[in-house]
């Protein structure tokens, strides 16, 4: 049952993708609908690792960064088609998500965090000062082909069909990253996540699905860099620089992590305050954290908890900060 209501309210969310390019006809409202969708991508790897590790990372960016780069690099030297190098490029940085699950996530609390950020930021200064891949700080264009997937990147790209692409790789990651935290890794990783002492004394080995969950999150992060890669055609260093992981974190926390679309709800309400209040204050991000604080104090679960506890007049059931790592 909870499987078709899943499909339900997927589809229901690509009708709605459906008719707001019915609706919307500006290129320009379009694209910065786009930009939040592929920031609500990212956002959920983010919320990912939040709720099933409890684990708060301030290097994110790491992976939408190089996701860029590394395809961008893979199409210059022409080594498969690009349909096959996207492939490529997500399972490296799901590879590369695994490795360093598998030594970062020893570490508890703040000190991980305090891990990701330095491990962020050193691959940002790599990429800032290796001009000779990356292009330096003046960044790396990226030459797609004429045709991606047999269609013709020039219609790809235009405003409209950008938004629905965007659009349905959220809700399909959604939807699949749903199935599987309702499967046996779900429930093994939320036990590791609330007690790992006692999941360890009933021999669940706790390394491997905090690993796998890490490797995930930065999956999804990376599907977020392709997107952007391929909306922008550039990815520069500051793709890679902390700030961008903490602006996605804020979105997690405004949107709230305990509900999976959460953190994409927190991204769409985070471009709203820039592009609609932007035009009219100077000092948007001051109201923004007025409103993050308001969100943290009045409702910890964020506005996507907030809506399921009206809806069911229950609190939502969730993740709790990780105790005794």
């Amino acid at each position: 049952m909870t499987m078709n209501r899943s499909l339900l309210a997927s589809a229901l969310a690509l009708l709605l993708g459906v008719g707001v390019v019915s609706v919307v006809s500006s290129g320009t409202v379009l694209s910065l609908f786009t930009q939040a969708i592929v920031y609500a991508v990212f956002a959920l790897g983010i919320g990912v690792l939040l709720k099933q590790n409890g684990m708060v990372s301030f290097g994110h960016a790491l992976y939408f960064g190089s996701a860029g780069y590394l395809l961008g690099i893979l199409l210059q030297l022409q080594v498969a088609s690009a349909e096959t190098l996207i492939v490529l490029t997500l399972l490296i940085i799901a590879v590369i998500g695994f490795v360093f699950g598998l030594i970062i996530v020893r570490v508890p609390g703040v000190a991980f965090g305090m891990l990701t950020l330095a491990i962020g930021q050193m691959f940002y200064l790599t990429a800032s000062r290796a001009r000779g891949f990356t292009g330096g700080a003046d960044g790396m264009n990226i030459d797609w082909p004429s045709s991606l997937f047999g269609f013709s990147v020039s219609h790809i790209l235009k405003p409209g069909t950008m938004f629905l692409i965007c659009w349905t790789t959220l809700v399909v990651v959604i939807f699949l990253v749903s199935c599987l935290l309702r499967s046996r890794f779900g429930a093994i990783t939320e036990a590791v996540r609330d007690n790992e002492e006692r999941a360890r004394f009933i021999g669940i080995s706790t390394l491997l699905p905090r690993a796998s969950v890490y490797a995930l999150s930065a999956l999804i992060t990376g599907v977020a860099g392709v997107l952007s890669a391929l909306n922008t055609g550039f990815v520069s260093p500051e793709n890679l620089h902390w700030s961008l992981s903490g602006m996605t974190l804020m979105m997690v926390v405004v949107g709230g992590f305990k509900v999976l679309w959460g953190p994409a709800l927190g991204a769409v309400v985070y471009f709203m305050f820039k592009d609609v209040l932007g035009d009219y204050a100077t000092h948007w991000m001051t109201i923004f954290g007025v409103v993050l604080i308001a969100v943290i104090v009045f409702s910890p679960t964020g506005i996507a908890g907030a809506i399921m506890h009206l809806t069911s007049g229950k609190p939502t059931s969730g993740s709790k900060p990780a105790h005794g790592h």
